[in-house]
């Protein structure tokens, strides 16, 4: 399967809506694996048309891609997991306001995303912290902001 052809195929698709790609996969034996997301969230028939669209294309014959009867592949096109790493920008945007699990220099911390913007994003984390003069810890809050690349995974925290 030629990943590049897919991708454009995709892009084309999604062209003046608000849904992004977010994962495409293809493994060796020709598993693919679309998610898309958008802002309000994702639609299941959306997701339906999509997954019709490509196996039109994906059943016609090209130069890029060999014809369904030569070479068998599955096809999995659907939203991004709510436990899955944030990706995107977009994921970053929807979660704003939730709280979310950050995991950097091997720790996790969870806290409130407060602020999203080109370059870096900020996440509320409440710590107990000594005070001076003060046997007991208190709670205070504090903001923490990183580049996009800085943390190793961002998601949704789901509290259970």
């Amino acid at each position: 399967m030629d990943k590049n052809q897919l991708q454009n195929w995709i892009s084309e698709y999604l062209k003046g809506t608000e849904y992004e790609l977010v994962t495409l996969n293809v493994s060796p034996s020709n598993d693919i694996l679309v998610e898309v997301d958008r802002l309000s969230g994702v639609d299941v028939d959306f997701c339906a048309e999509l997954n019709r669209y490509l196996v039109e294309k994906l059943d016609n014959p090209s130069p890029a891609l060999p014809s369904r009867e030569s070479v068998d592949y599955s096809l999995e096109v659907g939203s991004v997991s709510l436990t899955d790493p944030f990706k995107t920008k977009t994921q970053y945007l929807k979660n704003l306001g939730h709280d979310v699990e950050v995991l950097i220099d091997g720790k996790k911390l969870r806290g409130l995303l407060v602020s999203v913007d080109d370059e870096t994003f900020s996440v509320d984390v409440q710590e107990r912290v000594a005070v001076e003069g003060k046997k007991r810890k208190e709670l205070r809050t504090t903001t923490y902001t990183w580049r996009y690349d800085e943390p190793k995974y961002v998601k949704y925290d789901l509290k259970f």
